[in-house]
């Protein structure tokens, strides 16, 4: 009897945890990620693109992006972690002197499904305040590690807007090299895309020289927007952008039997 009531008593312990982690990991990952609830994803303007990049910066691959954003006029959004930005404080300055958007990855590239809410806020300010003291602008954008939020991060959105995005090409991984980054952008990008890439390949899952294959592919990508006309800006620039509807025509044909009883 014992036995039969301490099984189903850790059984009730399993299936409690299992829906308190629906509850705060899983059931937010649905609203934002798969529906975009309280987060940007994309924005429908037209010729519209932004590009951004996470996990940075990267004392070898940062600045050779910045040279070829500069090279292009883009201004692109960086998403940075605040221990790199400790490192590196230089290229934070290089990336607001020379135009270009700067929000908060956390402090280090670890989950928020796994981590307290206290800690991330205590980390996300601490991180912002770096970002601040270097620039002395104070980060508005927030984009979580794998995109990732718990239940209690929509709190964040007091001091942050939640940026994810629209369109990933899985450029953190080296297989394919640069032609298999470039064919899957320039096949699927679309008007108002939010763009993740990233410019550092030391995080858990990463290979350490995939961003050199994410810039040479973006040599050719560059090019061929700007061509096509799209316009490339930062985040904050794109929230700003008026909303464009598509316009849906209906045409309504009538009947024999209408045109018969109209005639």
């Amino acid at each position: 009897m014992l036995h039969f009531v301490e099984r189903h008593f850790s059984l009730a312990i399993i299936i409690s945890i299992a829906i308190l982690f629906f509850v705060y990991a899983i059931l937010p990952a649905i609203a934002t990620l798969g529906l975009g609830i309280g987060v940007y994803k994309r924005r429908p303007i037209r010729h519209g693109l932004a590009f951004t990049f996470d996990d940075g910066p990267d004392p070898i691959y940062t600045p050779q992006l910045l040279d070829l954003l500069k090279k292009y006029n883009i201004k692109a959004t960086f998403f940075t972690l605040g221990s790199k930005v400790e490192k590196y404080p230089n290229l934070i300055r290089r990336m607001h002197l020379e135009g270009h958007s700067i929000g908060v990855h956390n402090y280090v590239h670890k989950s928020n499904w796994f981590r307290s809410p206290w800690a991330i806020r205590r980390e996300l300010n601490q991180s912002a305040s770096l970002i601040e003291q270097i620039t002395g602008v104070r980060p508005i954008f927030y984009r979580p590690p794998w995109g990732l939020l718990n239940l209690f991060d929509f709190g964040l959105r007091k001091h942050f807007q939640i940026i994810l995005w629209s369109l990933m090409v899985g450029d953190w991984k080296s297989k394919g090299g640069s032609d298999r980054i470039k064919k899957n952008l320039l096949q699927n990008i679309k008007d108002g895309d939010i763009i993740l890439l990233h410019d550092s390949g030391d995080t858990f899952g990463a290979d350490i020289d995939a961003p050199s294959f994410t810039i040479e592919a973006l040599e050719y990508v560059f090019q061929s927007v700007l061509q096509q006309g799209y316009q490339c800006m930062r985040v904050d620039e794109m929230l700003q952008q008026k909303a464009f509807l598509p316009v849906v025509s209906l045409q309504i044909q009538s009947s024999p039997k209408q045109d018969r009883l109209g005639s």
